[in-house]
């Protein structure tokens, strides 16, 4: 069992008693606030409705009400995702049961243990039984009313569930607010995208361009499909209205009934039907869609009237509109047109942009909290449902993690009530370019793979890199010119461009992937999003001329960062889209003028809001511990030691001495200085002084005199600026009886830092461990420890990283690796001290060099510039053995070598001008002479026989 050291100062002993009592008041609050939630009962029954209107075949409908502790209540109808079933939203109808909601949820048509076809929210169909729920549940007088008797009921969902929740306060009147979430506007739009037209879009942030005649989005549209295309649920239900179970209190739907299963315990399942659960007309439109990449305009019809634009114009209550920014199926373009559409019709609108979507996830505890907030203030009129717009910026300093996120705030979503979106005009260069479309369209450039998008953003940056693929000669190019300040790139840009085709083998369109580039200093490239825009130019002329079009980029929230730049890629292809089969050449060029618009949304940040109930005990906790922390604070003051001259340099050392008992001196008058960037490598034989050098540096000893400074911050013990470092120095001190991951994780905690900033999905990569990371340590070579300590030094992406040691252990691929992580660590600004005694990994890895031998600074400098210093000199010539003959000849010439055409010589007090005069008197015929570069041979100058 690990021993933890007892508090020998005053000092610490006042922190770890205030850690105490604020560590004992938070398990009070804790405690207080975790009990005593309500119950909730829920009983679940099947419910008749017609088939069609006036039809008297029937479709039953399975649903599960949600209690809360007390009635009448407020309602809200829950509505599931495409492909789920009502017990895809229990723990959500949970939740808003205990704020004391009466909710109502159900598997629409032929999910679940729903029967009939589904209709994609047909509004005969999916609405109408939605409709008929709220009959039913008004029926039971559960539901409170407000003035004038009207029910206090909304209707949220995420995808299918949010078009049906548009388009049920479309057509319902009873519907009192809305909250859809990750849905869609138009699905036409959706599904088969147009981003170029002759004019303008809106003046919002992201106002698609949702233009006719568009690109069929076949990769998310075949796995909706295939979604809905199993066999149909079993018709044997209980009887129309029976209650089927009574749970009180379980939060659970029901599962397959008794009468539904099969000997398997599975629902039946009817012979194989290529059309699925799905209605005839949609089947026909999805084989129409897949067979030509064409929408006709039966299709185009059909795809409308089953969509919330249908309605939106009649949707005058309380909207909360929740779009997500990693969403390759509903982009924000969506949103945005159900914002101005309901805007218009006299409704309020609010607008949450957050860091997920369809491709990076469903809202999370506190964005879930937000709606309940909205729903419960434009049901009871109990604070105020809100106007405004916030979006969430995601950190882009990551290898392949989850970066930090922070939320912007606006007081009105930009370009609703007036006015237009700020834009930033950024001047594109690049002349016009060929483009060429394969035969079949393949190969494919790679945007993105439905369903794999958000593996890749925190997965491996190989497999990251494979989701932004344009095979050469497919594509235009257009940049603009690095940021010299960073820009939040906050909904959909534009550009116009001008299209044409090849005269000598002319075609009448022209389909093409308008893709926007985040490109960092080093030529790195990031597709944020994994964002494309798809469109088509119709109607070019055979002669070649050209036709111009305004094309809108699909909206992202990105920051750009400084030195970074955008590059506009307009390609050909893109596996992820029905693109014509018939080879082709285009050439795509800038309009005259022609600027990238890219919008940009100020506002500012806004912080979580806590729980009201919470807040009181939160206070007292402060309070509690205010006391002692006061005490400590002004203890602690004089120690606040900050050269504001120093605040962007990484590490300074001045003077610094350790002696030790007995008049031992470990470290004596040292003094160096490292700089952003740098990769630092602290050389020395044992017994240098280096590892007590770190120990200073680290607070964990205290130097006999001189200063060690990190960013300005005199390092103290427990100095706050220490948790800008991450190192290895004293040892990982891993728990052996937990696993790699949760020593990891562990540590992480004890920091008190987010968990969101800790980058475990990095630290791991970098550790190397595969699934060995799920294993105990103590099962752990001494190598793969190693590694493991080296990931734990890099949670958090500290700005100083110091490592002693860092490769003992590692074979020789790992090391080659370690060499490769602190390169590109270092190149993103971030600064690397490496203790180590393997001089060639210094040289191939470190920038520069400190030499230290017996406690005192020897070198320091550049590795090359050091290594120059050995007095060694290298000589490309035309006979080796020759020139090797002539300069043994030389008094005090030794250590000679050859390899290849090279020759290698100590030259002693020789110059090598006279050296390469002696070689070309021998008629040795001297190509190139100069310093050899060896840090091995500087270091044994430096330090003797030592």
């Amino acid at each position: 069992m690990p021993r933890f050291p007892l508090p020998r100062t005053r000092t610490t002993r006042l922190l770890a008693l205030a850690a105490v009592v604020v560590l004992a008041a938070a398990a009070v609050v804790w405690t207080t606030s975790g009990s005593g939630r309500p119950a909730v009962r829920t009983q679940d029954a099947f419910v008749a409705v017609p088939a069609a209107p006036g039809s008297a075949e029937q479709v039953r409908i399975d649903t599960t009400t949600y209690y809360p502790e007390r009635t009448p209540a407020p309602a809200v109808l829950l509505a599931h995702g495409f492909g789920a079933d009502k017990t895809g939203v229990g723990a959500q109808a949970e939740e808003l049961a205990q704020r004391g909601f009466l909710v109502l949820t159900w598997s629409a048509r032929g999910f679940g243990r729903s029967t009939g076809k589904i209709g994609l929210n047909d509004p005969d169909g999916e609405v109408a039984d939605a409709s008929r729920l709220i009959d039913r549940l008004l029926s039971g007088h559960d539901v409170a009313t407000g003035p004038g008797g009207a029910p206090e009921l909304a209707v949220t969902g995420a995808s299918y569930g949010g078009a049906l929740s548009l388009l049920l306060a479309g057509t319902d009147h009873r519907v009192r607010a809305v909250a859809p979430v990750i849905t869609y506007n138009d699905l036409a739009q959706g599904l088969v995208p147009n981003t170029a037209t002759q004019t303008e879009p809106a003046k919002t942030p992201a106002a698609g361009a949702f233009a006719q005649d568009g690109v069929f989005k076949k990769s998310w549209a075949g796995i909706l499909f295939s979604a809905g295309s199993g066999g149909a649920p079993s018709a044997e239900a209980p009887e129309a209205g029976q209650e089927s179970s009574d749970n009180g209190g379980a939060a659970g739907g029901s599962g397959t009934s008794p009468q539904a299963a099969g000997p398997s315990g599975r629902a039946q399942q009817p012979a194989a039907d290529p059309c699925g659960r799905f209605t005839a007309a949609v089947c026909k439109a999805y084989t129409e869609l897949s067979t030509t990449g064409r929408a006709s305009a039966q299709t185009v019809s059909l795809l409308r009237r089953i969509s919330p634009a249908s309605v939106t114009n009649r949707i005058t209550v309380p909207t909360l509109l929740v779009q997500g920014e990693n969403d390759t199926l509903f982009g924000l373009d969506q949103s945005d047109a159900t914002a101005r559409q309901v805007t218009a019709a006299g409704g309020s609108v609010r607008t949450i942009w957050y860091a997920g979507g369809h491709d990076g996830g469903t809202p999370g505890p506190q964005l879930r909290g937000k709606i309940g907030d909205f729903l419960w203030s434009a049901l009871t009129g109990d604070g105020d449902p809100g106007h405004g717009f916030s979006y969430d910026v995601q950190g882009t300093l990551r290898a392949n993690g989850t970066p930090s996120v922070r939320t912007v705030s606006a007081d009105t979503y930009p370009g609703l009530a007036g006015g237009n979106t700020e834009r930033q005009q950024l001047a594109l260069t690049g002349p016009a370019q060929e483009a060429v479309r394969p035969a079949g369209a393949n190969p494919a450039s790679v945007s993105g793979i439905p369903g794999l998008n958000g593996l890749a953003s925190s997965s491996s940056s190989r497999l990251s890199q494979l989701f932004g693929t344009d095979p050469p000669g497919q594509g235009a190019q257009f940049g603009t010119q690095p940021f010299d300040r960073q820009v939040v790139v906050a909904g959909a840009s534009t550009v116009r461009l001008r299209v044409a085709t090849d005269p000598a083998h002319p075609l009448p369109e022209a389909v093409l992937f308008a893709k926007l580039y985040d490109v960092g200093q080093n030529g790195s490239r990031a597709l944020p999003a994994n964002a494309v825009a798809p469109f088509r130019v119709t109607g070019l002329p055979a002669d070649g001329t050209p036709v111009e079009v305004t094309v809108t980029l699909p909206g992202i929230v990105r920051p750009v960062e400084t030195g970074h730049s955008l590059r506009l890629v307009v390609g050909t292809t893109d596996q992820s889209y029905s693109v014509p089969p018939q080879p082709g050449v285009f050439r795509i060029g800038l309009a005259s003028g022609s600027a990238l618009q890219v919008p940009v949304v100020p506002g500012t940040s806004a912080g979580a809001a806590l729980p009201t109930g919470q807040l009181i005990g939160i206070g007292g906790t402060l309070l509690a511990g205010a006391a002692v922390l006061t005490v400590v604070a002004l203890r602690r003051r004089r120690a606040h030691d900050v050269d504001p001259k120093l605040a962007s340099t990484p590490l300074v050392i001045s003077g610094l001495r350790k002696q030790y008992g007995g008049g031992f001196v470990a470290v004596r008058d040292l003094s160096f200085r490292v700089e952003p960037g740098q990769v630092l490598g602290l050389l020395g034989p044992n017994g240098a002084g280096k590892t007590t050098t770190l120990r200073m540096l680290m607070g964990l000893i205290t130097p006999t005199a001189g200063e060690i400074r990190v960013f300005g911050h005199r390092i103290t013990p427990g100095a706050p600026v220490l948790s800008r470092i991450g190192s290895f120095v004293e040892g990982s001190g891993f728990l052996p009886h937990l696993s790699g991951q949760a020593n990891l994780e562990l540590y992480w905690a004890a920091t008190g830092r987010p968990a969101e900033k800790a980058h475990f999905t990095e630290a791991l990569e970098i550790a190397g461990l595969g699934d060995a990371v799920h294993r105990r340590v103590k099962t752990y070579s001494q190598g793969m420890r190693q590694r493991l300590a080296i990931a734990q030094a890099m949670l958090g992406l500290p700005e100083l990283m110091v490592l002693d040691e860092p490769t003992n252990g590692l074979d020789p691929p790992q090391i080659h690796q370690m060499r490769e992580v602190l390169q590109r660590y270092a190149a993103t600004g971030r600064t690397v001290v490496v203790s180590s005694h393997l001089l060639a990994e210094v040289e191939q890895t470190c920038t520069h060099v400190v030499v230290m031998h017996r406690g005192t600074l020897v070198a320091a400098g550049e590795v090359g510039e050091l290594a120059a210093a050995s007095g060694e000199a290298t000589f490309r010539v035309d006979d080796p053995a020759a020139a090797a003959a002539a300069l043994k000849g030389i008094g005090g010439v030794s250590d000679l070598e050859t390899e290849d055409d090279l020759v290698h010589a100590n030259l002693g007090g020789l110059g090598r001008a006279e050296a390469v005069a002696t070689l070309v008197r021998a008629g040795v015929a001297v190509e190139q002479a100069g310093p050899r570069r060896r840090l091995e041979d500087a270091f044994l100058q430096l330090v003797g026989d030592d």
